[in-house]
């Protein structure tokens, strides 16, 4: 049945890690006094869409450029027949549609319930279009940016910077250069799923002529950026609330530090397929990060 491959396609899997982002936001609002429910609900839906329509174009992507035919990890849709070319790519255009429709819903309610703010408007416009630009470029394209070692900056930016702050900004109207400290910590710990899906497929993606961090660094030395990854995820986090001289309860993310341990462990002492539960691992680790986070920010 066609519905089932469907939702394979979409990886609903990488969904909690997509929420981080616009989750940290959320709690930062919140703590500085300007959380807004609707808001919250369509960042979700923008950001719920964005990812399923990077997902969808990395499928099609990957399967023309012949990047797929040697993957370790979960079966691809089109590589493997299940779904034709031009079915995948009717919905990367639906799923463009829906982010874009979802996005300025998003921005009207964010930027015009009250006094217009045309060029706030206009500016966040112009950042939804550049992720959706990214989405699509990841993998499509004369020259994707995912295949030269770029991957792991756009899911900094995307799932740290903009996703962060942009959230935060679209709550409060405010700006706060110690958000960017937590919003540093989310992106990394994002590129961290991404690198140990990297490191997994080297062998295949080097053949292929993927050139991406682990690729260009080699095992050894992408295991430490790894180890780098996470640490400077976690530090930033506890450089923010020693900045701003919270209460001891909200160091609870500190809880975290078992699991990020083991998918330190696994990366340096497992290979192939042998990582793939660890993508999870590292993707649920991260959700739980920020979820405990906000306990220490709402647990009053």
């Amino acid at each position: 049945m066609q519905i089932k491959y469907w939702i394979k396609a979409f990886r609903l899997r990488t969904l909690p890690l997509a929420l981080c982002s616009v989750g940290m936001g959320a709690i930062l609002a919140y703590q500085y006094g300007n959380f807004q429910v609707k808001i919250f609900w369509l960042t979700i839906a923008t950001t719920t869409f964005l990812q399923i329509l990077s997902n969808l174009a990395n499928d099609y992507g990957d399967a023309r450029s012949g990047i797929d035919k040697n993957r370790k990890g979960e079966q691809r849709m089109v590589q493997s027949g299940l779904i034709s070319h031009q079915a995948m790519l009717k919905a990367v255009f639906v799923f463009i549609f829906l982010s874009l429709f979802s996005g300025i819903w998003l921005l009207y309610e964010a930027f015009f319930r009250g006094t217009p703010q045309i060029y706030r408007f206009l500016s966040f416009l112009g950042l939804g279009l550049l992720a959706i630009v990214a989405a699509i470029t990841y993998t499509i394209g004369k020259k994707p940016y995912g295949y030269v070692g770029l991957g792991d900056l756009a899911v900094l930016i995307f799932f740290g910077w903009v996703g962060v702050i942009g959230a935060f900004y679209l709550h409060t109207h405010q700006w706060n250069w110690l958000i960017v400290l937590p919003a540093t910590s989310c992106g990394l710990l994002s590129v961290a799923v991404l690198n140990i899906n990297n490191i997994r497929d080297i062998e295949s993606d080097s053949q292929a002529g993927k050139n991406s961090i682990p690729v260009r660094l080699g095992k050894e030395k992408a295991v430490w950026y790894h180890y780098f990854l996470l640490i400077t995820g976690v530090l930033l986090v506890v450089l923010y609330n020693l900045l701003i001289s919270v209460p001891l309860r909200q160091y609870l993310f500190l809880l975290i530090l078992p699991l990020l341990w083991k998918n330190a462990w696994a990366v340096r002492h497992l290979q192939g397929l042998q990582l793939d539960s660890y993508l999870k691992q590292m993707a649920l680790t991260t959700l739980l990060f920020v979820m405990l986070f906000g306990i220490g920010i709402f647990w009053h």
